[in-house]
């Protein structure tokens, strides 16, 4: 049977950030294990990459001045400098996936997020919050990726940032991972659901009888109560 409602196929861009230490990585990978026609756009660093990160896998890796070429060349949608590294939005497929109806989602910082809200209408925009500032210190210092001093700048940060949460359409707190990803499954799904995206509603044929026929009974059983 035809579906009387005709929705949008083109997907949503969805924002995702936080504070560092905040759980987005994780959320995001169990999202995309369930294969929930999601993909992800990998950003582009000019940081080094930490041990067992993948080029192409966490970031695309690249020299600083490789990015500096990049921006010139405006082959980026977005970036941003933070804590002396380049981050940015490679433009690449994602336009591509966005008309293929996959949801696109772009890890990224909430400074680079903030420039996706003003050049992009419609976005998805979702914070991810930690349970306390004592998880997410505690969190960053088990990385053991760092120096204090960067992780005490990194802690730092997250005071500032955690104060633009009112700039997103949703705010998930990280507590328990499972819950979590539930959270911004839920939010997925939901906005695919937004009358917005209704094209257009179909009434068939066989709708019409239905409803001819409801109303015909309708009548038969008034005239019996009055009889």
């Amino acid at each position: 049977m035809e579906n009387m409602l005709k929705s949008q196929v083109r997907g949503n861009l969805v924002v995702i950030s936080g504070p560092s230490g905040a759980g987005k990585g994780s959320i995001i990978q169990e999202i995309l294990k369930d294969n929930l026609n999601v993909w992800l756009s990998i950003s582009m660093t000019s940081r080094k990459s930490r041990d067992g990160e993948v080029n192409g896998r966490e970031y695309y890796f690249v020299t600083r001045e490789e990015f500096e070429e990049g921006i010139k060349n405006q082959e980026l949608l977005e970036y941003t400098e933070y804590s002396g590294n380049y981050y940015g939005t490679p433009r690449g497929k994602i336009n591509e996936h966005l008309q293929s109806g996959q949801d696109v989602i772009l890890e990224i910082e909430i400074e680079g997020a903030l420039k996706i809200k003003e050049l992009v209408k419609g976005a998805l925009f979702i914070f991810i919050m930690p349970p306390n500032m004592k998880e997410l210190k505690r969190r960053l210092e088990n990385r053991k990726t760092e120096t204090q001093d960067k992780v005490m700048m990194r802690f730092k940060r997250a005071y500032q940032e955690i104060n633009e949460v009112t700039k997103y359409n949703y705010v998930v707190v990280n507590d328990e991972l499972k819950n979590a990803v539930n959270k911004v499954k839920s939010i997925l799904l939901a906005e695919r659901c937004r009358v917005d995206r209704i094209e257009e509603i179909y009434i068939g044929n066989q709708e019409e009888l239905l409803h001819e026929s409801l109303v015909d009974n309708k009548n038969i059983v008034n005239l019996e109560n009055k009889i």
